[in-house]
């Protein structure tokens, strides 16, 4: 029997505040963190100019300062995604009170952190040097920074962690994936306790004029920016990309126990599946979103109609949003009238490698906390005969019982993955 495996503490680095307490309580307000970057001439040429911005600040307001959150000097060697991963990785292993000081004990504790796209700045000003400049303008951290698997290189070094070090880079799924792969590292006795999580810093011109040209974001939204992200409503019309990041610690259910720890929750199922249809667009059946979830229930054995709420993936684009809903509906077929869904990207945007952690720590807290998380600016539905579970729009629903939920993550080259989190019994 594959040992059981659970939540003991979170992190979180978002467009909606950073630290789980401010970002929780700003996402339950209704609070969005997309930004106009018109100011900003570096975006002039572009068709888009919207962002979900982690806000810069001082901690104590919820912001990020990297001096507020790293060890001195940390910001020069880190990439951004790597000081977000880090940031957030310190407040999840603060939260869940462990310090491993014996070598067992860090030989037991393991990392499984990924990006989907790394740290795009330095490679595009890298590259530029290159060019004008040849080979002497060219760091010697280049490599190291842009590295995906450097934000889990840099925790296992600070903590002396010499359990698994591991990374994913899987597009938009790689946060669920990077927890989902912690999960049996520990369900197979490679650790006992793994941080687990997705980053994201990509943030730049070039990186939306690509998903711009793809025509995969919102246009046309500089002077009401909040209003961009909308899943689900008749008029999403693309995503807009966020950065940021979430990390949780995951335990073996005995090893947490034994230590006293406080736990969130217990993650009881992964699902993987491939759509093997479209680059970029699902098949209009969500037949690998199907897949994934059914997978997820049934490695955490339960049944659809025990499971209370969706976090979906939803990143208000039209065929996206439209074939998650589908595969929702074919999945909880017969309790429509039961299952609650909602995707949180009103709020934060698209994390792209982050959303999938970021996402699972919101569904977590759900759980935890009996509410179910907001879907901003959904006014009006396209199709109410094919739309017609609760949404939860506009304002988060408190009072409903959440015994056990499902978080949806979805990514280019057709890659999904659902993580299934329950109520501890």
């Amino acid at each position: 029997m594959a040992r059981r495996v659970v939540v003991t503490g979170l992190g979180l680095v978002t467009p909606v505040g950073v630290g789980v307490k401010a970002a929780w309580s700003n996402l339950l307000k209704g609070h969005c963190g997309i930004v106009s970057l018109a100011d900003q001439p570096a975006y002039d040429s572009l068709p888009v100019k919207i962002a979900a911005l982690v806000p810069k600040g001082p901690a104590a307001d919820g912001q990020f300062t990297p001096s507020d959150w790293l060890d001195p000097g940390d910001d020069r060697t880190m990439a951004t995604f790597t000081q977000y991963a880090i940031s957030a990785a310190r407040q999840a292993l603060h939260d869940a009170d462990w310090k491993p000081e014996s070598n067992t004990e860090k030989e037991r504790t393991g990392v499984c952190i990924g990006s989907g796209m790394g740290s795009f700045e330095d490679i595009v000003s890298t590259s530029l040097a290159f060019a004008s400049g040849g080979p002497r303008k060219v760091s010697p951290m280049f490599v190291p920074r842009i590295l995906i698997n450097m934000a889990a290189g840099h925790l296992t070094m600070k903590y002396g962690f010499q359990g698994p070090n591991h990374a994913v880079s899987t597009a938009c799924t790689t946060g669920a994936h990077s927890i989902g792969d912690a999960m049996r590292f520990i369900q197979y006795g490679d650790a006992d306790v793994m941080v687990a999580g997705g980053t994201e810093a990509c943030i730049h011109p070039l990186a939306i004029a690509g998903f711009a040209r793809a025509k995969s974001l919102a246009t046309g939204y500089e002077t009401k920016p909040t209003e961009a992200s909308r899943p689900f409503d008749q008029d999403r019309a693309g995503f807009v990309m966020g950065e940021g990041a979430g990390m949780i610690v995951l335990e073996e259910y005995e090893h947490a126990k034994a230590r006293g720890a406080t736990i969130y929750a217990e993650l009881k199922g992964y699902g993987l599946s491939g759509d093997a249809h479209h680059m970029t667009a699902p098949p209009k059946s969500g037949r690998g979103a199907i897949n994934s979830m059914t997978r997820a229930l049934a490695a955490a054995q339960l049944d659809p109609t025990d499971v209370d709420y969706v976090n979906a993936h939803a990143t208000s684009t039209a065929v996206g949003d439209a074939a998650e809903n589908q595969a929702i509906k074919t999945v909880f077929h017969g309790h429509w009238d039961r299952i609650h869904v909602s995707s949180t990207k009103g709020a934060t945007g698209h994390l792209l490698g982050a959303a999938g952690s970021v996402e699972a720590i919101f569904t977590i807290l759900a759980i935890k906390n009996n509410t179910l998380p907001p879907t901003l600016n959904l006014h009006n539905i396209t199709d109410k005969d094919e739309f017609n579970l609760n949404y939860v729009p506009l304002k988060a629903q408190t009072g409903k019982v959440i015994n056990a939920a499902l978080t949806n993550s979805f990514g280019f080259g057709g890659t999904n993955a659902t993580l299934c989190f329950s109520k501890i019994d």
